[in-house]
């Protein structure tokens, strides 16, 4: 039986695919609907048993890899940075053939970087953290464009609090019959944002409620319910990691390193990884110098969530 290797470069509709032999040998190249049973169908034209068949982490690569597992497939995903530098390599000019063709010998090789493919469980928490946090952002967003809109007039919202933010605004066009209509446009906007933010939070207070581990996590001193979920999130699997060292270097907290000779330069910690759990677990590591509380500086829960929702104190803090 022959050895074969495959490599996928997946776009949104269409997916190229290259298979080759253990000697590198080109042995199969098609198109094939960026479906997990279109791709099978695909490969399965192909004489032979697959050892490898790598793809690009993207967006659709966790459907694609479960799907192609579930098929039968020994499907592997390719660290995105590992494989463009090996593309740019090999291949001078870029195409969805010549792609298919590097990563199909990158697999062959083994000269890669398999990147760990989370559960659908992990997904689905990331995605109400995400959406959460795009609200969170909007909010803030909105209430600066409706300070931008009435400077120009001389009218200065000021420091208000979220609580007396609409009131204060609503006082500024009280004789401005045209500026009152775009502002409570506005406001009429906000109102919605913050109605659909307390629904997420609340989301996600009852999961971190309901889970052992998370409830772990927020005995720690200043981790909350954002800080506990987006961790477990991230980690998933914790037996990928040999070391708890790893973690770090995994999240982007470890120190950069340049060694060549004689020089060794150490510099800011590298921030690869996930940029939200890394801010997170950055705001929730406690500093003596800073007397503000994980709720009151907390930038991942925004003002605007803390007005929504309440909370007592100790009861919502997060990094």
């Amino acid at each position: 039986m022959v050895a074969l290797y495959a490599g996928l470069d997946v776009s949104l509709e269409l997916t190229s695919i290259c298979v080759v032999d253990e000697e590198g040998r080109m042995v199969l190249e098609a198109k094939a609907a960026s479906e997990p049973d279109a791709i099978a169908d695909a490969l399965r034209e192909a004489a032979g048993e697959f050892v490898r068949v790598g793809l690009e982490a993207g967006p659709l690569s966790q459907w694609l890899f479960f799907g192609l597992k579930d098929a039968g497939l020994p499907a592997v995903c390719l660290e995105a940075r590992h494989a463009k530098a090996a593309m740019v390599a090999m291949n001078r000019n870029k195409n969805d053939r010549n792609d298919a063709r590097s990563i199909a010998q990158l697999v062959r090789s083994g000269w890669f970087k398999a990147v760990h493919v989370k559960s659908r469980r992990s997904q689905e928490l990331r995605t109400l953290l995400t959406a959460r946090e795009f609200y969170v952002n909007k909010l803030r967003d909105h209430e600066n464009e409706i300070r931008g809109l009435l400077r120009p007039f001389g009218l200065k919202v000021g420091k208000v609090g979220a609580r007396d933010f609409e009131a204060r605004a609503r006082e500024l066009v009280a004789r401005e019959p045209l500026l009152e209509l775009c502002i409570e446009t506005l406001l009429a906007g906000r109102a919605a944002m913050k109605k659909a933010l307390a629904d997420l939070h609340r989301a996600l207070l009852r999961l971190t409620e309901n889970d052992e581990l998370c409830r772990r996590f927020m005995t720690i001193p200043g981790v909350g319910p954002v800080t506990a979920l987006a961790f477990k999130a991230t980690i998933d699997d914790p037996d990928r990691f040999r070391r708890s060292n790893d973690v770090g270097a995994h999240l982007g907290l470890t120190p950069r390193q340049y060694q060549s000779g004689e020089t060794d330069v150490r510099g800011r910690i590298s921030r690869s990884g996930d940029a939200f759990t890394r801010t997170a677990l950055f705001t929730a590591a406690p500093r003596d110098a800073d007397p503000v509380s994980a709720v009151d500086g907390d930038p991942c829960l925004g003002h605007a969530d803390r007005a929504a929702q309440q909370p007592e104190e100790g009861q919502d803090r997060c990094g």
